[in-house]
């Protein structure tokens, strides 16, 4: 990637220049185009990996000789604050949840979030990481609450449990996990993400094939680089059942002879209908099903049983949990990671406004 490197100090500070040459296409990629999240990550890398010492903030990117990008590897990024007449706060907010049984109860949001991370988390996840998550399940909570007055506890972004619900198999860990995520919960306290100042959706998956992608229905999710995620252990998983297995979860008699044929996917290769004999089943269904981890799918018959093989874990739109795991070992902060899965979007702060 950078073939040299020096630290000059201009009489105040010191300043970091990393070469890269044209005659590579990746450094003009790199150089032109990247991001100053990428190149942050980048640059804590190489500093990490060749054991510099370089305790300055400014960075000057050169290309064959010339200074083609400069950034500053210590500047956060920016959070809006808004005044507001109503508490918002962690321990104050109450939020108003539908369980599956179809009781109501009212916990604080500092509660439900406690239990929404508890659920929704993957294990060994850095704590800016979880900061990220708490950021978007609080927006989703302001979003919910906002147009509907009620948050189902089970949804197709959050599913709700109580932080209690977890004593047992949490143990020995309990206190300790319980701990880390009250910590992510109070370091985020009233901070939200919006585009063109609207909540958005908390789209989050653990893992994709090295992209999340874009969806023309939510302007605010874009296709960016996720190449972490190549080395997940979830980018793929192979799955094998037995036609007597199947005919069971079916309800229906498949054997050797059935005709299985994927009849829709999407344009990124998601499928989306699968006709088994006579009968269509959509890839959402076929997902609960058969649990399996995406719909990115691939589908072997052989004489005895059949393998689903899956690629990554969700459904590769938002916030990659395994992605923003590397991002956040290499430095960066939740602000940051947000910034990098939605670039469109922006970070904001409720306050509560005090009275003359």
């Amino acid at each position: 990637m950078f073939y040299r490197y020096e630290i000059k100090n201009n009489g105040i500070e010191d300043i970091l220049y990393l070469y890269l040459t044209m005659n590579y296409e990746f450094s003009r990629e790199l150089g032109l185009k990247a991001s100053d999240q990428e190149m942050k990550r980048r640059t804590k890398n190489f500093i990490k990996n060749n054991g510099i010492d370089f305790q300055g903030n400014k960075v000057y990117l050169v290309i064959d000789g010339i200074v083609v990008k400069t950034f500053d590897m210590k500047q956060k990024e920016e959070i809006e604050v808004l005044k507001e007449n109503l508490y918002y706060s962690n321990d104050y907010y109450l939020v108003t949840i539908k369980l599956d049984s179809n009781a109501i109860i009212e916990v604080s949001l500092k509660d439900y979030l406690l239990g929404a991370l508890a659920t929704n988390m993957i294990p060994g996840l850095d704590t800016e990481v979880l900061e990220a998550l708490c950021v978007l399940y609080r927006t989703y909570v302001f979003k919910e609450m906002t147009e509907k007055k009620i948050i189902d506890a089970t949804n197709n972004f959050v599913i709700y449990k109580p932080i209690s619900y977890y004593k047992l198999s949490f143990v020995p860990q309990y206190d300790e996990i319980r701990r880390v995520l009250e910590k992510a919960i109070d370091d985020t306290d009233c901070i939200f993400i919006t585009y063109d100042d609207y909540y958005i959706l908390p789209f989050v998956h653990v893992s994709n094939t090295g992209k999340t992608l874009a969806d023309t229905r939510y302007p605010y999710l874009s296709q960016v680089s996720s190449l972490w995620d190549y080395v997940s252990p979830f980018f793929v998983e192979a799955k094998r059942f037995s036609y007597e297995h199947l005919s069971t979860i079916f309800k229906t008699e498949i054997d050797h002879n059935t005709k299985i044929e994927i009849t829709e996917i999407s344009p990124y290769g998601k499928l989306l209908k699968l006709k088994i004999g006579e009968a269509t089943i959509d890839g959402r269904s076929l997902l609960k099903k058969l649990n399996l981890k995406s719909q990115y799918i691939n589908i072997i018959i052989n004489n005895d049983h059949i393998l689903f093989i899956t690629m990554g874990w969700g459904d590769f739109l938002g916030l990659s949990m395994f992605g923003a795991n590397e991002l956040a070992k290499n430095g960066c902060d939740y602000a940051n990671i947000l910034k990098y899965y939605f670039p469109k979007t922006k970070l904001n702060k409720y306050i509560k406004e005090l009275s003359d």
